[in-house]
């Protein structure tokens, strides 16, 4: 066996790329989304990327399904099993308005996803250092599952006991006992996903995993059973949320790890790429048919929180700090009053926008960059999709231009200013508001409407560069494949600096390590394949947030405290005399796998003959101008075009304008230069 297959489900298309390791080849497809029954997608794009699956090596996925559930409220019917009195921890919370909404006096806390009746409390109880101050009743636990199922009928059950991440032994028993007697409901404990204090956090963590559990398990036994009738016998590897990828059956165990798993493939991707090409700072910019996800990638390794947040709801889980927006491809241009609004709502895959011809009657995105010009109707995805040109246009005059009384392009223009605007906004909140200077990144384009996207955003906030790597359009499944399996192992152990010794902090490294190790030499990865990577979370006295700081080699405690503050420094402007204390203790074990190599080609002559010409508009002059078009097979490394122009690959389209130039560099990217920004 010799093939790699990735496949990247998301909101209007599913991706697939394959990777043969005895030539080196890959090879990349498109196809529409299913979403009443996403695995149909998945192997409708296996069948026309042409894998063959007895011979594939190692299947690697990347799903937005528990993501969906939970914005959708689609999940399964959940309940709380937790200790006596605490029932009410979970809707209680931090008490804490949300941001957007602080000053407005009509909030309204958005509806639990676990109504009182479905959570129940039970006698038990250990104390904070993890000993048993009361025993666990077990006869309790059974009347609380028995009032869970058999009464309120719910399918997934969280069980999260106070100070579970000392001691995780009155979880492990309660969830026995409910197993025990309902086998076919699923069981999520707080303590299998993260031994982290906050109970909280992690009853909601838990809460989240219980309720997206059942239909992940679902969908991934029938997609696994499919690929095995068609010859598939390999290990089956599902992506993280924080990076790298868990097996099926581990991701099946904690579906929670992986509700962010799509977007992670494009940033897995980026970093690698980045550090091969000597572009290790970079604000990628991932714009697909539903949303934009933006992330900011610093010395090669993308930015990762441990209290992101979903639907208001606290996640204690790695995940990349990806700021997401409703302004995708399909997003939905609207009038509130005489406002001009995009997003977050979307046309998705079914109707999808109006130029797909399937029914869609509210335009998009994509109908705005048709009317501009930017996208051939007769050569979408390679030919393989024609689009209605005229009744995208007509949609827009119909639903927006007339009651503006404008034009279709000066509102196809507004429709790109709008969603320009919503995309800064989100890229300040990762750059600037932390401290960073975008202008100081490259940036990275892709997803199928990043290309023609982003150089404009370059415009407008003043980046020297855009790099288009190659298969743009699928780039996060090629990130998929570029994935190593990763496991996050974490303690709480709060401490002060000054009361600790190496010794002390080695001595849990060595546990968290041994535990890491046994993971993955149980999925085969043998010594020499295994990467680990130690850190900490530290703090100044009575501070409530953390500092990531690194703990691979050290040789004394003052070190870390250094280091500490410097990272502080950085992160906050200022250090401080007050006393520091250890959080959190991390490790993250890395499987290496093989990954597709980077081809690099000597520069040619540098000339560039343009296939064609388009009438398109053009933000550099405000009108609409000859746009000459390019095929991006055509493109030798060394090539060199001057904007405005268009460039067409089966998959995407790369749009620059008058006052920017692109040049293809030796590995094939399309580097864009961001222009005069206005």
């Amino acid at each position: 066996m010799t093939e790699r297959l990735a496949v990247d489900i998301g909101g209007t298309f599913v991706d697939a790329i394959t990777f043969d390791r005895s030539t080196r080849e890959v090879t990349v497809e498109k196809v529409s989304t299913t979403p009443d029954e996403p695995e149909s997608g998945v192997l409708d794009s296996i069948e026309k990327v042409g894998a063959t699956l007895e011979d594939t090596e190692a299947f690697v996925h990347g799903t937005t399904l528990g993501l969906n559930a939970v914005l959708e409220r689609e999940g399964a019917t959940t309940g709380i099993i937790t200790n006596e009195g605490f029932r009410d921890v979970y809707e209680i919370g931090r008490t804490n308005v949300e941001r957007e909404s602080m000053y407005d006096i009509r909030y309204q806390k958005p509806e639990s996803l676990v109504a009182r009746r479905r959570r129940v409390g039970v006698p038990g109880r250990l104390n904070a250092d993890g000993e048993e101050v009361e025993p666990l009743d077990e006869d309790a636990v059974r009347e609380a599952a028995a009032t869970l199922v058999d009464e309120q009928g719910v399918e997934g059950i969280a069980i999260c006991f106070l100070h579970s991440y000392r001691n995780p032994a009155h979880e492990r028993e309660a969830a026995r006992i409910v197993r025990e007697a309902y086998p076919d409901v699923s069981v999520s404990i707080s303590s299998a996903i993260t031994r982290e204090y906050r109970e909280y956090e992690r009853t909601s963590t838990a809460v989240m995993d219980a309720y997206i559990k059942p239909i992940f398990e679902t969908y991934i036994d029938n997609l696994g059973s499919e690929l095995a009738e068609q010859g598939f016998d390999a290990p089956f590897f599902v992506t993280r949320s924080g990076g790298g990828t868990l097996t099926a059956d581990s991701a099946t165990d904690a579906p929670v790890q992986t509700i962010l798993s799509g977007p992670a493939g494009g940033l897995i991707g980026a970093s690698h790429v980045g550090r091969e090409t000597g572009r290790e700072d970079l604000v990628t910019v991932d714009m697909g048919g539903t949303s934009l996800d933006a992330c900011v990638i610093e010395d090669g390794t993308p930015a990762v929180k441990y209290d992101s947040r979903l639907e208001h709801q606290p996640l204690m889980i790695p995940v990349y700090d990806i700021r997401t927006i409703g302004a995708g491809g399909g997003s939905i241009a609207w009038l509130d009053g005489d406002l001009l609004k995009v997003g977050p709502q979307s046309a998705g895959a079914e109707p999808g926008p109006v130029a797909y011809g399937r029914g869609g009657t509210e335009p998009t995105v994509t109908d705005a960059a048709v009317a501009l010009g930017y996208i051939d109707p007769d050569d979408f995805l390679g030919g393989d999709m024609e689009l209605d040109a005229d009744g995208a246009r007509a949609a827009i005059a119909e639903t927006l231009a007339e009651p503006l009384d404008s034009s279709v392009t000066d509102v196809s223009r507004g429709v790109f200013d709008v969603t320009l605007a919503n995309t800064v906004g989100a890229i300040r909140e990762i750059t600037i508001e932390k401290g960073l200077d975008p202008r100081e990144f490259s940036m990275m384009a892709f997803g199928g409407a990043g290309p023609m996207f982003v150089p404009l955003l370059a415009r407008e906030m003043g980046v020297d560069e855009v790099v288009v790597p190659r298969a743009p359009a699928v780039f996060s499944a090629l990130g998929m494949l570029m994935a190593d399996v990763v496991y996050d192992f974490a303690r709480t152990n709060i401490e002060a600096l000054t009361d600790l010794e190496p010794a002390d902090l080695e001595g849990t490294f060595a546990d968290l390590d041994a535990e890491a190790i046994d993971t993955l030499a149980a999925e085969g990865f043998d010594e020499e394949a295994i990467h680990l990577e130690h850190t900490l979370e530290m703090r100044y006295l009575g501070q409530e947030h953390t500092v990531e700081v690194d703990a691979n080699e050290f040789d004394t405690i003052d070190e870390i405290g250094d280091r500490f503050e410097r990272k502080h420094e950085v992160r906050y402007g200022h250090a401080m005399d007050d006393p520091a204390e250890v959080v959190h203790q991390r490790v993250r074990a890395i499987g290496r796998n093989d990954k597709p190599p980077l081809e690099r080609r000597e520069a040619a002559d540098g000339s560039a003959e343009p296939i064609g010409s388009r009438d398109a508009y053009c933000f550099a002059v405000d009108e609409r101008t000859a746009f000459a078009v390019y095929d991006r097979g055509d493109l030798p490394p060394g090539a060199s075009i001057e904007g405005p122009a268009i460039v067409r690959e089966p998959t995407t389209t790369i749009v620059f304008h008058s006052d920017q130039t692109g040049t293809v560099d030796e590995y094939g990217q399309l580097v864009i230069d961001g222009g005069d920004s206005r």
